[in-house]
């Protein structure tokens, strides 16, 4: 039996689908937010916060305190359970390297 899986990606501004939408990251008061936008939303979503980014100051490897950070042993097993997953469930994934996130998606929904 052949599988063929098809992702489409969407912006989340405008519903619309685009190939060339791409994963941003945005942080605010200390919580994380993930947005997949196409080119123009992007360069909207940059507009609008040029005046802040332009006044505020770039910040690097904080840390909030009590902060958990996994051990690379932890991160390596759920990485090989992930990839071996994916395998086979049909999915293309590479030995080493990082797995994309819809496969990880795809393994959180499938373990839920």
């Amino acid at each position: 039996m052949a599988q063929k899986i098809v992702t489409i990606y969407t912006d989340d501004l405008t519903g619309e689908e685009s190939s060339e939408a791409a994963t941003h990251t945005i942080a605010l008061d200390g919580v994380n937010y993930e947005i997949d936008l196409g080119p123009d939303s992007y360069d909207k979503l940059l507009e609008a916060l040029a005046p802040f980014t332009k006044a505020g100051r770039r910040v690097r490897g904080v840390r909030k305190a009590g902060a958990r950070v996994g051990t690379a042993a932890s991160i390596g097993e759920d990485t090989a359970k992930i990839r071996a997953w994916a395998k086979a469930n049909g999915y293309e994934v590479n030995d080493r390297g990082r797995v994309p996130a819809e496969i990880k998606e795809a393994y959180s929904k499938a373990q839920s």
